[in-house]
């Protein structure tokens, strides 16, 4: 009987250790849960930019996202309000492959102008918020050199370092995934200094269709004093798009999924 017992304890230990997940699959399924549930989606966004004095500014947008071949994926967004912003698109084609960037574009109908994003802004400010255009896409996985640093019962700690340290304006930063939903729950970012600038979070969470979901996100700017909130309403997974919504013909002409 003792043998049988050691024996199973012997058991036990191994398929605990096998069980045990690489960092890199801890970030694959991280981002997996963060931004590619369902073959596709859209949501309705309320953005709310506070700067350090109080003051409010909104916006409202629709998203719809779409997964594409290879890991690729494909976002469009609608602007609804404020008014100066109204119906204005942001495109993006995300590309997952090592060394390829992302296309944008943004479409301002008062100037009847479509713009491209470059590659080199990709860390600058989303309509004036305190989140970045990479956010709302997700960063390649493949950019950053990831680091478990800490396992505690409920979450992993990875430290993500970029691959270019001139492509980007910190230096490493500092991710909490759940390790029940594997959402990322919280970021902190370094600048090249050491210095802690940014937080971003996820502070609520809740399962549609089977989908542990963030419902509210909050970005801070710790230089400044600002954040932003994005609140997450009517998220809806697996609805059948159509990949030619997310084409520039759509960007003069928004389609019904957006505007009804």
């Amino acid at each position: 009987m003792k043998k049988l017992i050691t024996a199973i304890a012997t058991v036990a230990i191994a398929s605990s250790v096998y069980a045990e997940l690489s960092v890199d699959e801890i970030v694959t399924k991280a981002n997996d849960a963060a931004y590619y549930a369902g073959n596709d989606g859209s949501a309705e966004v309320e953005m709310k930019i506070i700067d350090k004095s109080g003051s409010e500014r909104t916006r409202e947008f629709s998203l719809l996202r779409m997964n594409t071949e290879g890991g690729n994926q494909k976002f469009y967004v609608y602007f609804k309000k404020p008014a100066d912003l109204y119906k204005q698109v942001f495109l993006v084609w995300k590309e997952t492959a090592e060394g390829k960037n992302d296309s944008r574009w943004m479409w301002l109908p008062a100037l009847n102008l479509k713009r491209e994003i470059a590659p080199g802004d990709k860390r600058t400010s989303f309509v004036g918020s305190d989140f970045v255009y990479e956010d709302v896409s997700g960063r390649n996985l493949k950019e950053d050199n990831h680091e478990l640093v800490e396992t505690t019962a409920t979450q992993y700690v990875i430290k993500n370092t970029p691959k270019d340290a001139g492509s980007v304006e910190f230096s490493h930063y500092i991710v909490k995934i759940d390790k029940e939903t594997f959402l990322p729950r919280h970021a902190e970012y370094f600048d090249k200094n050491g210095k802690h600038y940014r937080t971003v979070e996820a502070t609520k969470v809740e399962t549609i269709q089977g989908f542990p979901t963030v419902t509210e996100s909050v970005v801070k700017d710790l230089n400044s004093g600002g954040s932003t909130v994005n609140t997450f309403k009517n998220i809806q997974y697996d609805i059948g798009l159509k990949e030619n919504i997310f084409t520039e013909r759509f960007l003069r002409r928004p389609p019904r999924e957006v505007t009804r």
